[in-house]
């Protein structure tokens, strides 16, 4: 049987050369252990990620500016070591990507407003981190993957128990101190006089996407047949379920009924799984159930209602919100660039620290949808190459990770229902979305790649493949 995907890492030149030298090496061994600090870079990449926010209200305030950047030298390093080893993906998205990029920081510096700092810090987001999720792609593959979500769900109890303690306590005390030290707090208004937590995040939106990931983890779990501790599953489970109430996050909600909805597609393709889903939903019932019977998840609950009808209440029910959340600033961004220059206004001067470093201010001095950033910054026609670029990314990991399910490889296609809310039009002028993007990105990539020792575990004599 052939599988359908390319193999991203293949035996680089560089350690063919090595071979000759090192004795008693062969060259997988030398890969392996050119691969290790990789590996280990993009686990920094992961953990910063998740505690850059912790950094800039708690551990470090002082320097809550600069560490804004925190995963800026991480993604420099891996993407300058993955190429010295001639393990860097070179391949149309990125190498498109970083073209767009380079001509947009040109026309930033000539006809746009010239500023190289604000420039740099808007151009990082094509050049770093957007070709930082080929390099994950290509280092990781789907064990590794494995290993990074079981690392996840044990973060996701902690987590859901800080998200707990914000929840509770007033915007004044320790948990919930903004970055910088702000005494006013780090929460966004929710409701019921109850605001919206960050958890370890800067802003909340980070933690909707943290336990966005929990769940799409959870779900493949459940599912699969990947061995894992049953209580640290449950325990998990159950912080998904509390997190979308003590959260007071519409997202949230909208990203795990996505991924339900993906997982039942995955099924359906293999009724094999439909047990194991069975058994899944019923362990769901019986922790909702429990959690239920508790003051702090009907408070919470109660909480999450209001919000949830206020909020569809002006936008015209779940429906027209969900609609309007999703394709409605793809609609204005491409219908209200009236007047706007054709190279744009410059790179960076959509993003709230390119405001800051402009005009003393943050705001969103373009649009603080995505598509206008992105339009507004580098003029209709190359803003709307960026954004086609990651919508046809988006099209081509789809129809990979399909494909993957009839050779009984759920991860990918589950992990891409959150993909798809994040790359397509997530804010990546907020660094911690961008983040989110691009490991997101770069894990379904990896997990397209079955181990070698996975394949004759099954008996089958296939090609892993999965370079794009």
């Amino acid at each position: 049987m052939a599988y359908p995907f390319e193999n991203y890492t293949t035996e680089p030149k560089t350690l063919q050369k090595q071979t000759k030298i090192l004795n008693g090496h062969t060259p997988a061994r030398v890969e392996v252990n050119s691969n290790k600090y990789l590996k280990i870079g993009i686990w920094c990449y992961f953990l910063l990620l998740i505690f850059e926010g912790a950094l800039r209200k708690w551990g470090i305030p002082a320097l809550s500016a600069p560490l804004l950047v925190v995963r800026d030298p991480v993604a420099i390093w891996l993407i300058y070591s993955a190429w010295k080893k001639d393990l860097f993906p070179f391949t149309f998205y990125p190498a498109a990507m970083i073209v767009l990029g380079i001509t947009g920081m040109c026309a930033t510096l000539v006809v746009g407003h010239g500023n190289l700092a604000v420039a740099l810090f808007g151009a990082r987001i094509l050049l770093l981190h957007f070709p930082l999720m080929f390099v994950i792609g290509n280092v990781f593959n789907r064990e590794d993957v494995i290993k990074l979500g079981k690392a996840i769900l044990g973060l996701s109890i902690p987590l859901v128990v800080l998200t707990a303690m914000q929840f509770y306590s007033p915007q004044s005390a320790f948990v919930n101190m903004g970055v910088g030290g702000d005494a006013e707090g780090s929460g966004f208004s929710g409701a019921m006089g109850f605001f919206r937590p960050s958890g370890t995040f800067s802003f909340t939106t980070g933690n909707s996407m943290f336990f966005s990931l929990v769940a799409c983890f959870v779900l493949f779990f459940w599912v699969s047949k990947v061995r894992i501790n049953r209580i640290l599953l449950a325990a998990a489970t159950l912080a998904v379920l509390a997190s979308i109430p003590l959260s007071i996050s519409r997202s949230l909600f909208f990203s795990i009924a996505v991924a339900i909805i993906f997982t039942g597609l995955a099924i359906s393709r293999n009724p094999q799984y439909l047990s194991r889903m069975l058994m899944a939903a019923v362990c769901m019932v019986l922790l909702l159930t429990v959690l239920s019977q508790t003051s702090f998840f009907q408070t919470a609950t109660a909480a999450f209602v209001a919000r949830f009808e206020s909020a569809s209440s002006i936008e015209g029910g779940v429906a027209s919100s969900l609609i309007e959340r999703y394709f409605g600033s793809m609609i204005t961004a491409i219908s209200g660039n009236n007047g706007l220059p054709f190279f744009g206004y410059g790179l960076g001067l959509g993003t709230n620290a390119g405001s800051a470093m402009l005009t003393g201010e943050r705001s969103f001095l373009i649009a603080e949808g995505e598509w206008a950033r992105l339009i507004g910054e580098m003029g209709f026609v190359i803003g709307m190459l960026v954004i086609l670029l990651r919508l046809v990314f988006c099209l081509d990991i789809s129809i990979k990770s399909y494909k993957s399910l009839q050779y009984e490889n759920l991860l990918p296609w589950i992990l891409l229902s959150f993909a798809l809310i994040t790359i397509p039009q997530g804010q990546w002028a907020q660094p911690t979305a961008l983040g989110f993007s691009t490991l997101i990105g770069g894990l379904v990539l990896g997990a397209l790649k079955v181990p070698e020792k996975e394949q004759k575990s099954k008996g089958e004599n296939i090609k892993v493949s999965g370079r794009i």
